[in-house]
């Protein structure tokens, strides 16, 4: 198997997906079929290997490959059960665990393909390779739910190269879908470290290192599969499944948060800061005395969520957002006004439209600092990067790839932001690679952000070419989603006028 090329065990293991699919399986539950049955499988390989294995995985895994029919049916239904009563990965992994194919037949099949594999000897970077290969192949396929929007890698590769994360850091994703960022983030402490990493390094980076949260089941457990693949986690799993939104963070503080919350404007429990006090509204709210304002809008409680998590004076975040959380009123600006001045919001970048399976999405990356107590704004410049207009992205005949970010990697100056020099200006170029207007990265002082209208992030400065041209103008429901974008944030606007004259007469 070592001679077969991951991208061929890839797509062996994923033809068997479209005969399942005909029996009513969904890509997404084969995937998690394939999880169960893959752990199951390499437990047993170490345990006749002589290594520390899950003793009740692999005793089931020896009685699965010997059934067949409906008692091999049977007992599969009972593995799940038994498992999903574990505690730490096992558990997590097996937890509310289901058979969904439902003929024995092709469960037999799919047991035999296994088991024909020899999974433990692959090496851990080609066990996860293949492993995030059939993640991939489930949410091109899916392209609704979690899967549209499924964080494109070259997009977690730029964000985790320049924000350089470093042995004995603990690294948070408190929305980790199939955990991309973490594993990314664990290759790249790996293979950037100028040193071989000291047995307390490599302890550390295993067990406590990575900390990842989904409030689904079936999406921890696929994260919780990929992170033991990488070689994350033991006895303990990295990753729980909750909401992370209802819970203070309290002292549990981070090193450094990579997330991209999942989209999606409204939430069906708002969130209620100690600054307003309005519990009486709401039957499903959450008090949060550590956020800094109302809102039911997920992302908007995701980035103050996220900015609790840093660690005070060296914590640092870089969040995928939506262009709401950019320009939305109301709490929004309040949120953006906080990332300002109690943080160090250094830079924005506008990612470019189409990388996402969900038709229409616009988002950002958001990187900032979490700095201490100070009367002064720590924000003292915005550097935004866009990598979007005129930029024209599909997920296939013109896919993102690493090299699209290569100028933005090379120019956020990662090692001494001081170093950061704008190639901008209001004028034409004079010379040849010097500044110019046509430039994408461009520095905005506090005093200009701080003026513009409710603190407006969404910040664009070259012509879009497709406004003038006819054949680049965006689709219709490009067109229709962002007018429903705008027509949220004018709603948002007028209920917190609304609330305020409330407060007013009941004073």
């Amino acid at each position: 198997m070592n001679n077969v090329s991951t991208t061929e065990i890839v797509n062996r293991v994923w033809n068997y997906a479209h005969v399942l699919r005909d029996e009513g399986v969904g890509y997404g539950d084969y995937v998690e079929q394939l999880t169960y049955l893959i752990f199951l499988k390499m437990a047993a390989e170490r345990a006749a290997g002589g290594q520390e294995a899950e003793n009740l995985a692999t005793e089931r895994w020896k009685l699965l490959i010997k059934l067949d029919g409906a008692e091999l049916e049977t007992e599969y239904r009972k593995t799940l059960e038994m498992l999903g009563g574990q505690k730490g990965t096992l558990g997590t992994i097996f937890r509310k665990a289901q058979n969904k194919i439902q003929d024995p037949a092709k469960l037999e099949r799919l047991i035999d393909m296994i088991n024909k594999e020899s999974w433990s000897t692959l090496s851990i970077d080609v066990k996860g390779a293949i492993y995030e290969g059939l993640l991939q192949k489930g949410a091109e396929s899916e392209k609704k739910g979690a899967g549209q929007y499924f964080t494109p890698r070259p997009i977690i590769e730029a964000i985790v190269d320049v924000m350089q994360p470093q042995p004995m850091q603990i690294i948070a994703d408190p929305a980790c879908g199939t955990g991309g960022f973490l594993t990314v983030a664990h290759d790249y402490i790996v293979k950037n470290t100028a040193r071989p990493l000291s047995k307390k390094e490599a302890r550390f980076l295993k067990e406590e290192a990575f900390r990842g949260n989904d409030i689904s089941d079936s999406v921890a457990r696929l994260c919780a599969m990929n992170l033991y693949l990488h070689g994350i986690g033991t006895d303990e799993c990295p990753i729980s499944t909750s909401d992370a939104l209802a819970k203070e963070v309290g002292d549990n503080k981070v090193d450094m948060v990579l997330a991209n919350p999942p989209f999606g404007r409204k939430s069906s429990i708002t969130i209620i800061s100690e600054k307003s006090g309005k519990l009486e509204k709401e039957k499903l709210t959450y008090e949060r005395s550590d956020f800094w304002a109302d809102t039911s809008n997920k992302q908007l409680n995701f980035v103050q969520h996220i900015g609790n998590m840093l660690r005070v004076g060296t914590g640092k975040a870089a969040v995928v957002l939506p262009d709401n959380v950019l320009f939305e009123g109301g709490a929004g600006e309040t949120i953006r006004k906080v990332l300002l001045n109690q943080f160090n919001l250094h830079t924005i970048l506008r990612l470019p439209t189409g990388i996402f399976y969900a038709q229409g999405v616009k988002a950002n990356v958001l990187f900032f600092d979490a700095m201490p107590a100070s009367k002064e704004p720590w924000t003292k410049s915005v550097w935004v990067y866009d990598c979007r207009t005129n930029v024209h992205k599909t997920l296939k005949e013109n896919k993102l790839t690493r090299s699209d970010f290569d100028e933005f990697v090379a120019l956020f100056c990662a090692e001494d932001k001081k170093k950061r020099v704008s190639n901008w200006q209001d004028s034409p170029r004079e010379e040849d690679g010097g500044p110019s207007p046509d430039s994408r990265w461009r520095e905005f002082s506090y005093n200009e952000i701080i003026a513009r209208d409710k603190t407006n992030l969404d910040i664009s400065w070259l012509k879009d070419e497709s406004l003038e041209d006819s054949d680049n103008l965006q689709p219709p429901a490009v067109i229709a989603i962002e007018i429903v974008e705008l027509l949220t944030a004018a709603l948002e606007e007028f209920k917190s006028v609304e609330e305020a004259l409330v407060e007013e007469d009941d004073v």
